[in-house]
């Protein structure tokens, strides 16, 4: 029998198509990723070892999530389309390079994932199978004729499910599809397809609503390292988290959470071409962006701070892409890995009712000169060199206008 490694989350998806790949005389070795998911590891595993796997390999990717993919986005303020923090594609490269690892060490060139035919993940995860492993062979069922064949979409699977007894969560009355990391809780399908209806308040599971978060602010201060956070200090309860980078980021995914922030609902451009709905929750990730964007300017040189802001996009769209693993994204990542040697100190910042509001920032690598930009001293800049800068940038102004209006 030939082996085949399913990147398996123990959901509706890939507890249907661990069965399917058994029913076409496959052996097959399943995969499940701990990236920060609330999930019964132990009960996934005995699920799959039920439905007929052969074995079941679960690695805890957390750290490595946090400061090899999430914190890299971090350094480049990522933002897919100026709103969408990443945390999906972001995960998906590093599941699919571990998934390339057991694949070479069980002595298989057969990988198989989840992802629909319609949406990004299948790009994210075939291209990281092919790009580390050259000669992989790739099951999709999703793009699947026989596969397609019997299942339309999530109501099949459902059915399916319930006739071959396979346990499983969704229902039809709540068949929109979610999926968690540490760095989010996304939202698609189902009743959300309608991007005129409200989400109901009763599927988020991070974030608090404006109405349940406390009416008491708190005040907290990011510290940051070469663009990474190195801790968190609650200053309104004398709390200070240091000890990881993943103990800081689930700190503050509690606290912000706890606040109601983070949460978006977007339509987007997928890859493949169409508009998607997502709705996504955020906590840790929105504040950590809003800080280090904050801090940036402060110890930036202008023109490295303006580069990183034309390059911000392109690397966005590059993760989500799923070209995390291209010569491109190496390219861009050397010069953003370069301009965080500066970026130290800290942020301050109070956390409110769906809020994050920067109070003040500090470093020791601050460029901001008060005597220069004060408004009460002259601190060595004199004001009458203004009047040549001034004549000089508008002498091809003046040149353009005077042809153009006849002048």
């Amino acid at each position: 029998m030939k082996k085949v490694i399913l990147a398996y989350s123990g959901g509706l998806d890939t507890s249907i198509i661990l069965k399917w790949l058994l029913e076409q005389g496959l052996e097959v070795i399943c995969f499940l990723a701990n990236v920060g998911q609330k999930e019964d590891f132990a009960l996934a595993k005995e699920k799959a070892l039920k439905l007929g796997a052969s074995r079941v390999y679960i690695e805890d990717l957390r750290q490595e999530f946090v400061e090899g993919y999430i914190f890299q986005a971090l350094k480049a303020n990522a933002m897919y389309e100026g709103r969408y923090l990443l945390g999906t594609s972001l995960s998906r490269p590093l599941i699919a390079k571990k998934q390339v690892e057991i694949a070479k060490k069980e002595q298989t060139t057969l990988l198989a994932h989840g992802a629909t035919g319609k949406g990004n993940d299948q790009v994210r995860f075939e291209m990281t199978y092919l790009t580390l492993m050259p000669n992989a062979e790739i099951i999709s069922p999703w793009k699947d004729l026989a596969f397609l064949s019997q299942f339309k979409g999530r109501t099949d699977m459902i059915a399916y499910a319930q006739t071959h007894g396979i346990p499983i969560t969704s229902t039809l009355q709540k068949p929109y599809s979610m999926d968690e990391n540490l760095m989010h809780t996304s939202y698609e399908g189902g009743v959300l397809e309608d991007p005129s209806i409200e989400p109901p308040e009763d599927m988020f599971q991070q974030t608090a609503s404006l109405k349940s978060a406390p009416d008491e602010e708190e005040v907290i201060a990011i510290e940051f390292a070469k663009g990474v956070p190195i801790s968190v200090t609650n200053l309104s309860n004398d709390t200070c988290v240091k000890e990881s980078a993943v103990a800081i980021f689930t700190y503050l995914n509690a606290l912000c959470g706890k606040h109601g922030i983070g949460r978006i609902d977007i339509v987007e451009n997928r890859f493949v071409g169409m508009k998607s709905r997502g709705v996504y929750e955020t906590p840790a990730g929105s504040v950590l962006w809003k800080a280090h964007l904050d801090l940036e300017p402060l110890v930036l040189d202008r023109e490295v701070f303006l580069l990183k802001e034309m390059w911000m996009p392109k690397i966005a769209q590059l993760i989500y892409n799923g070209f995390w693993f291209s010569p491109e994204m190496e390219f861009l990542m050397a010069a953003i890995e370069k301009s965080q040697e500066r970026v130290e100190g800290k942020v301050y910042l109070k956390l409110y009712k769906g809020n994050a509001v920067v109070l003040k920032r500090e470093s020791p690598q601050s460029l901001y000169d008060q005597k220069i930009a004060s408004m009460d001293q002259l601190g060595g800049y004199d004001q009458t060199d203004a009047k040549g800068f001034i004549k000089l940038n508008a002498l091809r102004l003046k040149a353009y206008n005077s042809l153009n209006k006849g002048i």
